[in-house]
């Protein structure tokens, strides 16, 4: 079975998506000159690297949105890894919940795996990164330079990423179609608001690309978001156990 659909943004730029997984997750590959960039790795289901090598013979750098388990599926696979100095423990040390949970969630609701996976057999990344990222950092990845944006809320290190040639902003778990989620002991609700805020200031974004669901969504999603959270903290519900709150096209859990 073809476990990863692969789509095409143009013609440097594919996007890697696990469409039979109900997180519906999306990594991308970026092509530059010299090195090509994946934007996560996925759920560790299917082999990421088997897709990435039918696109590109470049040397390949992953870059880490934040350091949850569907982020790091497939880091097992790179050896050029680069995460954002907030998760930096996270990838190193592992993720503070048990591995009976992950893997809950990793066979919800799938109909059918790739014939050589394992529940059995499935384990959450560790390892050190080959390096450390911070805001405002520059990867040039050969007439192609990618601005890290750091944007935490959802997780301490969690980052966007602006394609400042195409204007294309990457936005992980930050803004997409679906439930936004804020209410886990490492999340800031008020942090999340701040970080949509922040991405409002680029103003000449063409496409949003996210990590989950739909890839047609408009960039004014991000005002709305935001304006929603600004809502939300007006009524005194930006803390941890306010609840579901659902909006147009988004929801927002806290």
């Amino acid at each position: 079975m073809d476990w990863f659909t692969i789509e095409k943004v143009d013609n440097k730029t594919y996007v890697i998506s696990e469409y039979k997984h109900w997180e519906q997750m999306h990594s991308y590959l970026l092509i530059g000159d010299n090195y090509a960039l994946l934007i996560d790795t996925g759920l560790g289901i299917g082999n990421i690297r088997c897709e990435v090598e039918k696109l590109t013979k470049l040397p390949v750098k992953v870059v880490t949105t934040h350091v949850h388990w569907d982020h790091i599926g497939g880091h097992k696979h790179f050896n050029d890894i680069y995460v954002h100095e907030g998760d930096l423990k996270w990838l190193e040390e592992g993720l503070p919940i048990p591995i009976d949970f992950i893997k809950r969630d990793v066979i919800k609701d799938v109909e059918e795996f790739p014939k050589d996976f394992s529940i059995d057999d499935y384990e959450v990344y560790t390892g050190k990164p080959s390096g450390v990222l911070k805001d405002r950092d520059i990867i040039d990845i050969g007439n192609r330079k990618i601005q890290i944006v750091h944007s935490p809320g959802h997780a301490p290190g969690h980052i966007c990423l602006y394609d400042l040639e195409n204007k294309y902003l990457f936005t992980g778990d930050l803004i997409y179609e679906g439930t936004l989620y804020a209410f886990y002991p490492s999340t800031d609700p008020l942090k999340y608001k701040e970080s949509v805020e922040k991405i409002m200031s680029f103003k000449d974004v063409k496409r949003i690309l996210p990590a989950h669901n739909s890839l047609d969504i408009d960039v004014d999603i991000i005002e709305r978001i935001y304006n929603a959270f600004v809502e939300l903290d007006s009524k005194c519900d930006l803390k941890q156990g306010s609840g579901v709150f659902e909006f147009r096209d988004f929801k927002i859990y806290i």
